[in-house]
């Protein structure tokens, strides 16, 4: 039997959501039926190092997004793959147009926001009239389909919904070697949250709610690089914050996680976030703003998390000191995530809607 040949385009393999997830597919997606490829725009990124070594790179080497759809159609045109499965919304965007280029390669492209919330720019979103050229749109969330479908006039059977799966084996090898991060303090609550430093995570609001928490033995834990790190030391020494800590970008988050008492998610909009699945397989409650992105599809109210309006800052903040003077089964937690969106559930899933686009 002829096997399936896939290529899986992305910018890099930085470690991000969209960069986890499609690292996670191609490493494995059945070896019998498919021949995974990962087109990249600049070989780069942590999870490199995790990808399986008979998963060819295509690396086009380009910079800049905008420059990269010619290199990207050339490849297409000489590798005529069975599916181009495009992971990243600009590319996704730009690739729509020239879909109908390649009648005999299917095209899929996996959402990784609510796109409304997301694509601002005029030009961007001009291509999203061609989003039905996709043979298959992958959400990951249902706040992500009705998106699509209610403001880009997408047509519903074009989209699948599938959530993010979770590595548990992944997890796990880190978690066996974790030890108690530094600035864990003696006597204190540690919280941790975890993102790009960039408004759309809503850190400045996490930080006006510990100007609330003050005079708490508690500490929070920022993990993660980004265009507003300036902007929001100088907020933290603005606001005298000196329980909490950036620790920048780490190679091995679930530490922090491991160690953690609670994880805050304060972001404005998501997609369907990784990092709070994730903390749910470290056994760690988590409290989530009650933001677009499939939030409520994560959380289990009193299981795994419970959700609130990080915008009411002195609410969140008593949410904050109510969770800490509670205790909670890490191993419940765990299940919570481990029956829903273990890697197994979620990536029969993905083989189905690629074995389907084939019929």
């Amino acid at each position: 039997m002829k096997k399936i040949s896939v290529i899986f385009i992305l910018p890099d393999l930085e470690t991000g959501g969209a960069e986890r997830i499609v690292t996670t597919i191609a490493n494995h997606l059945s070896r019998d039926r498919f021949e995974p490829k990962i087109l990249l725009l600049r070989k780069q990124g942590g999870y490199l190092n995790f990808l399986k070594k008979d998963v060819e790179i295509i690396d086009i080497n380009t910079e800049r997004i905008r420059h990269s759809l010619k290199p990207i159609l050339r490849e297409i045109y000489r590798r005529r793959p069975d599916i181009v499965f495009s992971g990243f919304g600009e590319v996704n965007a730009y690739l729509s147009l020239f879909i109908k280029l390649f009648p005999r390669t299917k095209f899929i492209a996996r959402e990784t926001n609510v796109v409304s919330q997301h694509v601002t720019r005029k030009e961007i979103r001009f291509f999203y009239n061609f989003y039905n050229n996709y043979q298959k749109i992958i959400a990951q969330s249902d706040d992500m389909m009705k998106d699509l479908v209610s403001n880009f006039n997408i047509k519903k059977k074009r989209i699948t919904k599938i959530n993010n799966p979770v590595d548990f084996d992944f997890i796990d090898e880190k978690l066996k070697l974790s030890v108690k991060p530094e600035g864990f303090k003696y006597n204190y609550k540690n919280v941790v949250a975890i993102g790009n430093l960039s408004a759309r995570k809503g850190f400045d609001n996490l930080l006006k709610v510990f100007s609330r928490l003050k005079n708490e033995n508690i500490m929070l834990h920022i993990l993660g690089d980004g265009k507003d790190k300036e902007v929001l030391l100088q907020m933290k020494e603005f606001l005298g914050l000196k329980n909490v800590i950036f620790h920048g970008r780490q190679e091995n988050p679930y530490q922090f996680l491991k160690y953690a008492d609670l994880f805050i998610l304060s972001s404005r909009y998501e997609g369907f976030p990784n990092v709070l699945l994730e903390a749910g397989a470290c056994g760690t409650y988590s409290l989530a703003n009650n933001c677009p992105g499939g939030i409520n599809e994560i959380i289990q109210n009193n299981v795994n998390g419970e959700i609130g309006n990080i915008e009411n800052y002195e609410d969140f903040a008593q949410k904050i000191i109510t969770v800490m003077q509670q205790n909670y089964n890490r191993d419940a937690i765990r299940n919570s995530i481990k029956s829903r969106f273990s890697k197994n559930i979620i990536l029969d899933k993905y083989e189905k809607v690629l074995l389907d686009l084939m019929k």
